[in-house]
């Protein structure tokens, strides 16, 4: 029999140390995995090892003890600016359901982060998957430590990981996470599409407006004086002339105006009240507030669903599903259920007191409350107000398209019509005389 030195970590994650005898080393790490570890490293002890061992080096890419600074303190510098802390959600998402796959696999949590640690490009995440490997080897939980990266992790990201460590579900758990994450993107970047492309047309529409403004009609209005020798000029063409002149003389003050314009508005929007306003006009924006609002409907079903169903508290959900929602007018509304739900009332009657949930949403979650699945039906809700987006998007972009080309042809073709009449009666002064 011989004897074989071993590291290895338990379905916890933590590592320890020990010797066991067997056979071959083969042998050696079946009996390691029948006491529930999984080995790290083995090796087979000599007689000059046993007289004298030397320090035991992991195996490759194995985690490794944290080393103490001086004073048996910790020294870590993980420390990064802000703008490269960051962490885009497809990242975190692949992320996300590459951990939960190693888990379901079987492998620890820490040799899972170390293997993803490795191979994470991000420098952010990585720094703080490293961060959160020393705190977890420290004693910390998962969800404490990833509490500590509050700019890559959120508060729905950390609770729902503390429910998945209690309830013993966390492949389960992060991978509800993966699929959250994957469909909110999915919804905010058709609601994004959807509204950056009237912008960019109406940027555009702005931007030819001025140049045809102060550097096309001025050059006509000189060449007029001297065609039309003082006789008027038609009432739509003094018009845009006139136009013309106020933008020419005043273009530094409206350049200026228009900045401080769009700072002030900055500096409301950061107020509360500000934010307030702003989120209750989106919602009641003519073409864009019903998308808006069945956005936020989504989010909200989605959020509270996927909380509750991976074992959240209901109150504690509800504050979650706040602090992420988005808009200020839904948030507030929140805060009322939550206080109705924590006096011991059902979560529907307060629902329909807010007035910002339609009566259907408000009938599901009743039926969901009187059967005992209410995170079941907010999934179906979340679901069919996905599709509602989707075909509310379809529709928008059908309906803002040809409303944005003739915008752009009756702005265009009333300048050059103004600026062509002028000539009209040039070239029939100079037929006349002929």
């Amino acid at each position: 029999m011989q004897k074989f030195k071993y590291a290895a970590l338990d379905g916890k994650g933590k590592e320890s140390q020990g010797e066991v005898e067997a056979e071959n080393q083969t042998a050696a790490v079946a009996k390691i995995r029948e006491k529930g570890l999984f080995p790290t490293n083995i090796s087979e002890v000599s007689a000059k090892k046993q007289a004298k061992p030397e320090p035991q080096r992991p195996a490759p890419g194995m985690p490794r003890a944290p080393a103490a600074a001086k004073g048996g303190v910790l020294k870590m510098d993980l420390q990064m600016p802000a703008f490269l802390a960051r962490v885009k959600v497809k990242q975190l998402t692949v992320f996300t359901r590459q951990l939960a796959t190693l888990i379901d696999a079987g492998l620890p949590l820490l040799r899972g982060l170390q293997i993803l640690r490795r191979q994470e490009k991000n420098p952010a995440l990585q720094r703080a998957v490293q961060a959160m490997t020393e705190s977890i080897e420290s004693g910390s939980t998962f969800a404490e430590a990833l509490a500590g990266h509050p700019r890559i992790f959120n508060k729905l990201f950390v609770n729902m990981v503390k429910a998945g460590e209690i309830g013993g579900v966390m492949d389960t758990v992060l991978l509800r996470l993966a699929e959250f994450m994957e469909k909110a993107q999915r919804i905010k970047t058709k609601v994004v599409g959807a509204m950056v492309y009237p912008v960019v047309v109406l940027v555009l529409a702005g931007l030819i407006l001025v140049f045809l403004m102060t550097f096309i009609v001025p050059k006509f209005a000189d060449v007029f004086k001297d065609l039309l020798g003082g006789k008027a000029m038609p009432t739509l063409t003094l018009v845009v002339m006139k136009v013309s002149q106020a933008m020419t003389k005043h273009m530094f003050a409206f350049t200026i105006g228009t900045v401080a314009l769009i700072i002030i508005l900055k500096m409301l929007v950061k107020t509360k009240s500000g934010k307030v306003g702003l989120d209750r006009l989106k919602l009641r924006m003519p073409i864009f507030g019903v998308l808006v609002q069945k956005t936020a409907i989504s989010r909200f079903s989605r959020t509270l669903g996927t909380l509750m169903s991976s074992g959240v508290p209901v109150l504690q959900a509800l504050n979650i599903v706040k602090e992420t929602s988005g808009n200020e007018v839904v948030a507030r509304a929140i805060s009322v259920i939550h206080d109705s739900v924590k006096e011991g009332e059902n979560m529907a009657p307060p629902l329909a007191s807010t007035k910002v949930f339609p009566p259907m949403v408000v009938g599901m979650v009743e039926v969901g409350e009187e059967t005992g699945k209410l995170p079941e039906m907010l999934m179906k809700i979340a679901d069919s107000y996905d599709d509602d987006v989707d075909s509310t998007v379809q529709g928008l972009t059908s309906v803002i398209e040809p409303i944005l080309i003739i915008l752009l042809a009756v702005i265009v073709g009333t300048i050059v019509i103004a600026l062509f009449l002028p000539l009209i009666d040039v070239i029939g002064t100079l037929g006349k005389s002929n």
